[in-house]
């Protein structure tokens, strides 16, 4: 885990993480309270979104940050996300979002040419 989010991480949760697939292709990365309410959420989802459930809920991992703040991301999540060796962790709130960085960039691409007018539309600077 990046340096700035130590501290937050020690102090919020003990370094305990849930590590969890998102339909996007990338990995969610809970503080493990986080996880606690998103789980919660997934879980009252009506019975038709039971893959998404599965998604979620069904390959969610628990971790623990080692004494130098490493994560060790399960084999099966990080096929899922192709995560080999150059990886974006992006902080998104109450979760992070962790890509591989070119899977990422070719994602972040698109959202800029199909999704920022309409986004930026919304917001005020």
């Amino acid at each position: 885990m990046p340096a700035r989010y130590r501290d937050s991480l020690q102090s919020t949760c003990g370094g305990k993480l849930v590590i969890t697939k998102h339909p996007h292709g990338c990995l969610l990365v809970f503080p493990h309270p986080h996880w606690l309410a998103f789980r919660d959420q997934v879980a009252k989802l009506p019975y038709s979104q039971v893959g998404i459930k599965r998604i979620f809920l069904g390959h969610a991992d628990e971790v623990v940050m080692d004494a130098t703040s490493r994560v060790l991301v399960h084999p099966e999540l990080r096929e899922w996300a192709h995560l080999v060796r150059d990886v974006k962790l992006l902080g998104m709130g109450s979760h992070f979002e962790l890509w591989d960085a070119q899977v990422y960039a070719a994602s972040e691409a698109q959202t800029v040419q199909q999704d920022a007018a309409a986004a930026l539309d919304a917001l005020t600077f």
